[in-house]
C-alpha cells in the first residue's frame, strides 16, 4: 500500500515572506549592487569604445571604395545596410537600442551574419582556454609558493625564487614565440596551431577531448608563465606575513604540529588575499589571449578582436569588447563571493 504523503500549501503571505527573505539577503543585494554598477560600466564602455572607434580614418568599406568596378550607387547601399550613411550618434543610440530591447548585436560586415552567431562560437573557445590557464597556474603556484615560504632562504626558496623572476621578466609575446619554435623544433609532437585535427569529427567523444586538450598545450602554457611567476611571489609573501603574525606563535607555544599550524591555521588568511586576485588574473588573461589566439590560431574571442579590429567591422568589435567585459565584471564578481566562502568573516556588506 502506497503512503500519499501530504501537499504542504503555503499561504500567499508565507510565500511572500520566504522571497522577501532571499531578495534581502546579504548576497542577493550585494550581487544586485554590482549587477547595477556593471549596467552603467558597460554603458559607459560602450560609448566611449564606439566613438573611439571612429576616431580612426576610415570605415570598412574602403577597400570597396578603392575597387573600381564597384559603382558608387552600390556603395551607397552598401551604407545604408550598414547604417554608415547616419550621424555618429545615431549609429550608436540604434545600435545599443537593438541590444537593449533585442539582445540583437548587429551583423558582422565581414561575415555577413549576425554577431551573436559568431560570438556564440568564439567565446567558449576563449573560456575553456582561460580556465584550464587559471587552473594550471594556480595548481603550480600556490605550492610552490607554500614551499618557498616554508622553505625561506633555503636552496629550493632561492632556485624557485630565481625562476619566477626570469618568468615575470618574459613578456607573453616572447613566451609565444618560444613556444612555437619548440612546436618547430619538435615536430609533430605538439600541434602549432588551431583547436582540433583534420580528423577531429571521426573521433570517438573521448579521442575528441583528447585532441582539444593536446591543441591547448602550448596556448595554455603561453597563457600561463608570466601569471604563474606573479603568483608564486605574491603566495610566497602572504604565507610568510601570516607566519609572522601573533597568533601564529601562539599556536607554536601550544605544542600544536608545525604542518597544522601551516596548512590549517596560517595557510587559510594567506589565501584570502589570493582569491581576490582571482578576478584579476582573468582579466589578464584575456588581455594576454589577444597575443596568444593570434600566434597559435586559436579560435577565440581575443584572435576575433584583433581581426575585426583590423577589418574595421563596427559591430563585431563593440559587441567583441562588450562580452570581455561582461567576463570580467564576472569574474571579479565571482572572486568576491568565493572570498566569503572560504572565509566566513568577510562580509559582502563591507565591501565596495
Amino acid at each position: 500500500m502506497t503512503s500519499i504523503r501530504p501537499q504542504i500549501r503555503r499561504s500567499p503571505v508565507e510565500i511572500w515572506a520566504l522571497a522577501s527573505t532571499a531578495l534581502t539577503s546579504e548576497t542577493s543585494l550585494y550581487i544586485l549592487k554590482r549587477v547595477l554598477q556593471a549596467l552603467l560600466t558597460l554603458w559607459l564602455a560602450s560609448a566611449f569604445s564606439f566613438f573611439i572607434i571612429q576616431l580612426s580614418p576610415g570605415d570598412f568599406l574602403d577597400l570597396y571604395r578603392q575597387n573600381p568596378q564597384i559603382s558608387p550607387e552600390t556603395i551607397e547601399q552598401l551604407e545604408k545596410q550598414f547604417g554608415l550613411d547616419r550621424p555618429l550618434i545615431q549609429q550608436y543610440f540604434l545600435w545599443l537600442g537593438q541590444v537593449v530591447v533585442h539582445f540583437n548585436f548587429g551583423e558582422s560586415f565581414a561575415y555577413q551574419r549576425p554577431v551573436a552567431e559568431i560570438l556564440a562560437e568564439r567565446i567558449p573557445n576563449t573560456l575553456l582556454l582561460s580556465f584550464a590557464s587559471i587552473l594550471l597556474t594556480w595548481a603550480i603556484a600556490i605550492p610552490l609558493g607554500i614551499v618557498g615560504a616554508v622553505r625561506q632562504n633555503q636552496f629550493l626558496d632561492k632556485s624557485l625564487r630565481v625562476l619566477s623572476y626570469v618568468g615575470q621578466g618574459i613578456p607573453t609575446i616572447i613566451t609565444g614565440l618560444l613556444l612555437l619554435f619548440l612546436a618547430q623544433s619538435t615536430a609533430p609532437l605538439f600541434p602549432i596551431g588551431g583547436r582540433t585535427s583534420i580528423n577531429h569529427e571521426d573521433l570517438t567523444w573521448f579521442g575528441k577531448i583528447l585532441d582539444i586538450g593536446w591543441h591547448m598545450i602550448l596556448p595554455t602554457l603561453a597563457l600561463s608563465v608570466t601569471s604563474y611567476a606573479g603568483l608564486q611571489r605574491i603566495m610566497r609573501g602572504q604565507l610568510l606575513d601570516v607566519l609572522r603574525q601573533d597568533y601564529i606563535q601562539t599556536a607554536r607555544a601550544k605544542g600544536l604540529p608545525e604542518n597544522r599550524v601551516i596548512y590549517v591555521h596560517a595557510l587559510r588568511n594567506a589565501l584570502n588575499p589570493m582569491i581576490t586576485l582571482l578576478g584579476f588574473e582573468f582579466a589578464s588573461l584575456l588581455g594576454g589571449a589577444f597575443i596568444t589566439e593570434n600566434y597559435f590560431n586559436w579560435p577565440g574571442l581575443g584572435r576575433l578582436i584583433l581581426q575585426a579590429v583590423q577589418a574595421q567591422d563596427l559591430y563585431l568589435v563593440m559587441a567583441s569588447l562588450m562580452m570581455g567585459a561582461v567576463m570580467l565584471i564576472a569574474g571579479n564578481l565571482l572572486a568576491d563571493i568565493t572570498l566569503t566562502v572560504v572565509d566566513p568573516r568577510i562580509k559582502l556588506s563591507e565591501m565596495t
